[in-house]
């Protein structure tokens, strides 16, 4: 780069509007640490793609990653695919707005039809994500959760014997792992050895490819969603809802761990390394450090 680009690179940096410098980092992290892997939407498979919506009415692909915020910006793109005036994205119940059939997903396209669209993504602290997974799935469980994953927890981890096989539509205090048997069951080389993890605690990086357009986060997310939906010539068409109280906060955290043993805190770390550090989240040295 000559000296004249470098000084018009300046004047941006110190010229253009805070958001546009800040997607401008976040995308060129994302870049760096992606260097040499050869992961496009032209080579991606059919799983890969399971979590790639697509709008072609407004030329958009969204990444959606479970606990970042993707209950709302599914009902928002559930709302653009009706008539205008766009009704409230908060009239789609959250139980209907995961069924795959309401939407268009990208290994629908052929290649040649998966074309430039605009491309988002929202990512959030790995380890608050990951706190919020527990509180979600583990303690609140359904019939998958309690059947698939809750009741091994409880035996692996918690040495509980004689755990129904069943649920049975009850959630039981002695029923419940902690969040340290939680982590446990996270860092034990079996859990992945024999499956993926689930995608409500899959690492971030494994549900994405490289190229993004917009990468917001869920600790900036009302404001990130208006620069999004201004971006997309949508910001007087439709509002994004309304964040409530977020139970799993950052100030929270070393509150969560502190049942749990520096060791696993590492090893837990270790599993989720890359995000913290793809998507420019601080390595939190509280937590991991003596």
């Amino acid at each position: 780069m000559n000296d004249f680009a470098k000084l018009i690179s300046l004047v941006f940096v110190f010229t253009a509007p805070k958001y546009l410098e800040q997607q401008r980092l976040r995308k060129d992290l994302l870049r760096k640490h992606c260097a040499g892997v050869n992961q496009s939407l032209f080579n991606l498979n059919n799983i890969d793609l399971n979590n790639l919506i697509v709008d072609d009415q407004h030329g958009i692909i969204y990444c959606y990653i479970p606990k970042v915020a993707c209950t709302n910006w599914k009902r928002t793109l559930i709302a653009l695919k009706q008539n205008e005036p766009y009704p409230d994205p908060m009239s789609f119940k959250s139980n209907m707005v995961h069924k795959f059939d309401r939407f268009r997903l990208l290994k629908h396209y052929s290649m040649p039809e998966r074309k430039h669209y605009t491309k988002f993504l929202f990512v959030r602290d790995p380890f608050v994500r990951l706190i919020s997974a527990y509180r979600d799935k583990m303690l609140n469980y359904d019939q998958y959760f309690y059947e698939g994953y809750v009741r091994v927890i409880l035996q692996r981890y918690k040495n509980q014997k004689n755990v129904p096989v069943k649920y049975n539509g009850t959630k039981r205090t002695y029923l419940k792992p902690s969040f340290h048997n939680f982590v446990q069951y996270i860092v034990d080389p079996r859990t992945e050895k024999y499956a993926p993890f689930e995608p409500h605690w899959r690492q971030m990086h494994r549900h994405i490819y490289q190229k993004y357009d917009f990468v917001g986060h869920q600790e900036s997310l009302q404001e990130d969603a208006r620069q999004l939906l201004k971006m997309l010539k949508l910001e007087d068409a439709i509002k994004f809802p309304p964040s409530y109280e977020n139970m799993t906060s950052g100030n929270s955290v070393m509150e969560w761990f502190q049942g749990v043993p520096i060791e696993d805190r590492r090893k837990l770390y270790k599993i989720y390394e890359k995000d913290f550090q793809l998507f420019g989240y601080r390595r939190p040295t509280e937590l991991l450090d003596d």
